[in-house]
């Protein structure tokens, strides 16, 4: 069986690499597109190169138009955006993207591992994900998951109840439970996300803990702890729902939006909240708040 190879050169690969999974990729890996090698990353980073290039890999007869068409719309590149496409023989690609995908820690001793280099985490009280490639995205390269996962481990979970708002692959709601969570309530438009996240959470032993929902059929029950990590539009219109879906001084975390998107999705939740310190990276912000 031969394989389509879309090649994406931009300056955001990991947002790339979310966008490919998005509509379906059988693997995503980066390579430097100029031989530059990374030296001497400082500890807790898993840097890229300066010239990375994001290659998602797709079923020989996918029609690659609207994967290149949301590319272009979701990514900040404009006209350097470059994308190739290439017909390449069946590898094991599993494997490529294990090897390509290194540990990665979040705050003092989280990290999102893939199962076959859980063996290669050595910190003694290090809180291990489990997580491989799957169905939905979110693996924690980006830096909007990268943000809520450190958010997460700095906060006091014990015995809470969280609602991760389009879930994608689970990753924000698992790490809440194996970081001390009692329960975990995921919701998603799509249904391959939820079947990923039950799939994720019960090879991470929390699977009896995740409540997993379509978001027609959510119904806010005040959770402790809400984070949301999707776009700015998508947040702005939840505000009310998800205002609701909090107890009074309940913690919110909000990402997926651009620096220059923060005020306005800020304004939509101050009815209800009070805020911290935005926090940004790599031209995303994170919003975090309390519930007055």
């Amino acid at each position: 069986m031969a394989w389509l190879q879309l090649r994406v050169h931009t300056r955001h690969p990991e947002f790339a690499d979310e966008v490919l999974q998005a509509h379906g990729a059988s693997a995503v890996s980066f390579i430097d597109a100029v031989d530059d090698p990374v030296l001497e990353p400082a500890p807790g980073e898993t840097p890229l190169w300066p010239h990375t290039v994001t290659r998602g890999l797709f079923a020989e007869d996918t029609d690659l138009a609207p994967v290149i068409a949301s590319l272009r719309e979701l990514l900040p590149d404009g006209a350097e955006l470059r994308c190739e496409r290439e017909l390449i023989e069946d590898q094991d690609w599993v494997r490529i993207w294990l090897k390509d995908c290194p540990p990665l820690r979040f705050g003092e001793r989280l990290w999102v591992v893939p199962r076959e280099k859980v063996g290669e985490v050595n910190q003694a009280d290090a809180v291990i994900l489990r997580l491989d490639p799957g169905l939905a995205f979110g693996t924690g390269t980006h830096p909007t998951t990268a943000l809520c996962l450190e958010w997460l481990a700095g906060q006091d979970l014990r015995g809470r109840t969280v609602l991760d708002y389009g879930c994608g692959s689970g990753v924000l709601a698992i790490a809440a439970l194996l970081l001390g969570a009692e329960r975990a309530v995921c919701v998603d438009i799509d249904p391959q996300a939820l079947t990923a996240t039950r799939d994720n959470a019960a090879e991470n032993g929390v699977g009896t803990r995740v409540t997993t929902l379509l978001a027609q059929d959510f119904v806010p029950v005040p959770a402790d702890v809400v984070v949301a990590n999707i776009l700015a539009n998508p947040l702005i219109e939840l505000a009310p729902l998800l205002a609701r879906s909090i107890v009074r001084g309940g913690r919110l975390a909000l990402a997926g939006l651009l620096d220059r998107q923060a005020e306005e999705v800020r304004s939509a939740y101050t009815p209800w909240f009070t805020f911290d310190g935005d926090v940004s990276r790599e031209g995303w912000t994170r919003i975090s708040a309390h519930r007055t």
